[in-house]
């Protein structure tokens, strides 16, 4: 029985359970792959025909974003500037954190913090952080502190949203059957509540991340970049895509895209993967 009992767990390692990943990313692999070669024929199709293909035509071709990319490789302001934009997202993201999971939570346990804290958040919440732009430039004493808080806004909304929903989802029944057993209101929080709101707080973790990273490129665009350094480079990424842009060069635009989803890709899949492994539970489903 234990030798059948191992060749079918050896069966499942080796199985679908194993194929399914490798599968995912060869279809990830291919449909980059098409992507890439679409593109690059979408974009020199009017040189080879002389009929400019509609808005793809004026694209630069992803080889001569890919030579471009390479000589930045070695450029200190571009490795920079991505330093610049990783420390404020992960500063904003980190207080949003800090602060949206304890407010939710609040909110989620106490009747009176939710009748007094939920109105004015309700009423903040549709003001997209990029309106908040001007008044923070205004209103904090430094360009880094605005760019800071304009990036603290655009996660903080989602995560509270998330875990105020996670913890309002939590069956009732585990309420009554940890009170009928004389559960403390520590006991319900740190058994029940916590570990039920767990899952939507890294799905909120995963947004706002996301989130963040679009109002920080654009926060760095309208406040200069914040701490460019001489010559218009180190100021962000998003700030680094405003000064190609101003200084013609189409391919150093595109560079700056992609690197803004590498980054965010690689943020968001870094939060994922710690949420695996913070609700082990949800894996054996």
């Amino acid at each position: 029985m234990a030798t059948a009992a191992s060749a079918h767990a050896g069966s499942m390692r080796s199985g679908p359970f194993k194929k399914l990943p490798v599968r995912s990313m060869r279809r990830g692999v291919v449909s980059i792959v098409v992507f890439l070669v679409l593109w690059e024929i979408g974009s020199r199709f009017g040189e080879w025909t002389g009929v400019t293909v509609p808005w793809i035509g004026r694209v630069p071709p992803p080889t001569d974003v890919l030579v471009t990319w390479n000589t930045l490789l070695t450029d200190q302001g571009y490795w920079y500037s991505w330093y610049q934009t990783y420390l404020r997202v992960f500063a904003g993201f980190l207080a949003a954190m800090l602060v949206g999971i304890p407010f939710g939570l609040a909110m989620a346990i106490s009747r009176s913090a939710y009748g007094i804290l939920f109105p004015p958040f309700e009423v903040l919440r549709p003001i997209p952080p990029l309106a908040w732009v001007p008044a923070s430039i205004i209103f904090w004493p430094t360009q880094e502190l605005s760019i800071a808080f304009v990036t603290f806004l655009g996660a903080f909304y989602t995560i509270v949203i998330n875990v105020l929903g996670g913890a309002k989802s939590i069956d009732v029944r585990y309420f009554q059957a940890a009170q009928s057993m004389g559960a403390s209101s520590w006991n319900v929080f740190s058994r029940i509540i916590l570990p039920g709101t767990l899952p939507s707080i890294f799905v909120g973790a995963a947004v706002g991340m996301g989130i963040t990273w679009e109002v920080v490129v654009a926060a760095e665009m309208i406040s200069g970049g914040g701490g460019a350094i001489q010559g218009g480079s180190g100021g962000g990424l998003g700030f680094f895509i405003w000064n190609s842009y101003v200084g013609g060069s189409d391919t150093q635009i595109v560079v700056g895209m992609i690197s803004i989803g590498i980054a965010g890709y690689v943020s968001s899949g870094l939060i994922r993967l710690l949420g695996t492994f913070a609700t082990p539970w949800l894996r054996q489903r």
